[in-house]
């Protein structure tokens, strides 16, 4: 056996290694679509904020006192936007993820996968109900940048069982999330860039990189 035996030798097992402790069927193609999702529910809640004639600006950010009267009516209407978001996201993830699988001949509901599920939720649900308490204490202007954020930790959370660009990802969510809560005026549209466009810009980046 020659040395170029023993590297290939060595990266198989690497490779083995990797299999087992990191889940790797992640879709390039259900990120795109998730960024979609999330730019289309963003541009119906512009829609919808315009035919109650008011801009998105003040809808998050004018919440305090009876101010909250005039402006809670439309709560459930984002409730069920960001609900349907979240349902196709799943939804979509999922199908795409079990066609990598088996493209790639792995399992896709292997220990990895459910460390990877469980280190994503623990933030995730957390932050579902602190958006809730937030909702319940009228600070309505916080909650998309909760939101951001959150998500940033459970990617940086459940990135030490997936690949390495999760964690990036996870980083650029965060920060977002600051300066949503910084600029609150403008938390819709730093919602539209992290769910959106860094979606949509990370899917391609693995579609390229990991699926082709």
């Amino acid at each position: 056996m020659n040395e170029q035996d023993h590297l290939n030798t060595l990266s198989e097992i690497k490779q083995l290694m990797e299999r087992s402790s990191r889940f790797l069927s992640l879709s390039g193609l259900s990120s795109i679509l998730i960024g979609i999702y999330a730019l289309a529910g963003v541009g119906t809640a512009y829609w919808y904020l315009d035919t109650q004639s008011m801009d998105a600006g003040r809808y998050f950010t004018q919440f305090s006192g009876s101010s909250f009267e005039q402006f809670k009516t439309l709560i459930p209407f984002f409730i069920g936007d960001a609900v349907l978001v979240l349902i196709l996201s799943i939804i979509t993830t999922y199908l795409f993820t079990q066609r990598l699988s088996m493209k790639q001949g792995m399992k896709h509901w292997d220990p990895a996968a459910k460390r990877l599920l469980l280190n994503l939720c623990i933030p995730l649900v957390t932050g579902g109900l602190y958006s809730l308490i937030l909702i319940k204490h009228q600070r309505i202007d916080l909650i998309l940048s909760s939101m951001l954020i959150f998500y940033g930790m459970a990617l940086l959370n459940a990135s030490h069982h997936t690949r390495t660009e999760i964690r990036h990802l996870g980083i650029l969510e965060v920060l977002l999330g600051l300066l949503a809560a910084l600029y609150s005026d403008y938390g819709l549209l730093f919602w539209a860039i992290g769910f959106g466009g860094l979606h949509i810009v990370y899917g391609f980046l693995f579609y390229f990189k990991y699926e082709r």
